[in-house]
């Protein structure tokens, strides 16, 4: 300054006016020197690292003037175009290797947003409610962090299963004991499920009944039990002298199996005393035997059959055997061969 004062001295006769211009000059330099300088710090990953003296005009500049380099995923704020205000600070936030499972892929890339969450949705991987995601998504982010994504899917089955009927028997006097009768069959009822089914990246993971419903009422079989151990019959009669004869009964229908003959043959269903066979609960039904031991025409009861008329016979049906008709096969097959007691009528 001495020097550039005795330079104005040399050029100007008038010294103390040339001086006064002289510091001047410099108080307005100096004043736009300070103007034009600004002090900003650094920080990285939340740590003040640098404190700077600039004269760059933005952000951008004064990093790359202090070799202080950005990768591609790393976050600053202020960004790196805006103008530098004096005493303002550059926070950056370094981008860190992570890891994500999705959808049978695993991904590598860096990132620098605050969670799991916010990664997510940067990189683009979409979510929906009901995806999991582990660790959660507001999990802070770390080098060398896996990240897990599952996709859940729910689905909800329908399934019908049945209510089985229940067995009600009733006591029925007007039937020898140890003897029985179905007076209505039984019905299964139907009842629906519906089941919730979580699946984790396709693999069933969970199920629960969610929902339960009777579609169908079950309907009880009814069977009547017989009590009465020396029995009167409530279609007249009275046992002949007491008889009571110990028979093994067999079961036949009009079937060709049974019988040879189809329908449309001649005598097809008609008895060997003429009468068409038949099958009646709350009446008298068809039976054959064997003439020897029970003669045609015979009214008998039989215990777990009821009433029946001797009218047929048969090539097998011979000594203490019965034959005992009925209107299908799968009656015949019910009841298949048993001892029963056969009551002789008047």
């Amino acid at each position: 300054m001495e020097r550039l004062a005795r330079q104005f001295k040399k050029y100007f006769s008038n010294g103390p006016k040339a001086i006064f211009i002289v510091v001047l000059i410099l108080m307005t330099t100096g004043v736009v020197i300070s103007k034009e300088r600004k002090r900003v710090t650094v920080s990285i990953d939340g740590k003040n690292v640098k404190n700077i003296t600039t004269f760059k005009k933005t952000y951008g500049d004064v990093l790359k003037a202090n070799n202080i380099t950005i990768g591609p995923k790393d976050k600053v704020t202020p960004s790196l175009n805006e103008n530098i205000k004096h005493g303002s600070k550059i926070s950056i936030k370094k981008a860190v290797d992570v890891k994500v499972n999705v959808d049978g892929k695993d991904i590598a890339f860096k990132s620098a947003e605050e969670n799991v969450g916010k990664m997510l949705k940067k990189e683009g991987i979409s979510l929906r409610d009901i995806d999991k995601v582990l660790p959660s998504k507001d999990t802070k982010l770390k080098k060398g962090l896996n990240v897990s994504v599952i996709r859940v899917e729910t689905k909800l089955v329908k399934t019908t299963k049945h209510i089985p009927y229940e067995v009600v028997t009733k006591k029925d006097k007007s039937l020898f004991k140890g003897s029985k009768r179905t007076i209505k069959e039984g019905q299964n009822g139907e009842k629906e499920f519906t089941t919730k089914i979580v699946y984790e990246n396709g693999k069933e993971a969970s199920r629960k009944i969610v929902a339960q419903a009777i579609k169908k009422q079950p309907v009880s079989k009814i069977i009547a039990m017989g009590t009465n151990s020396s029995p009167t019959f409530s279609r007249g009669g009275s046992i002949s002298n007491g008889r009571c004869m110990r028979m093994r009964a067999t079961a036949y229908c009009s079937s060709y199996e049974d019988t040879g003959k189809n329908p449309g043959d001649a005598d097809y269903g008609v008895t060997a005393t003429g009468t068409a066979a038949k099958r009646n609960p709350n009446g008298y039904s068809s039976i054959a035997v064997d003439p020897r031991i029970i003669p045609l025409g015979t009214k008998v009861y039989v215990e777990g059959y009821g009433y029946a008329i001797a009218e047929d016979t048969g090539g097998a049906i011979k000594g203490n055997v019965i034959d005992l008709y009925f209107n299908s096969s799968s009656e015949v097959d019910n009841w298949g061969s048993r001892w029963v007691n056969l009551y002789i009528m008047n």
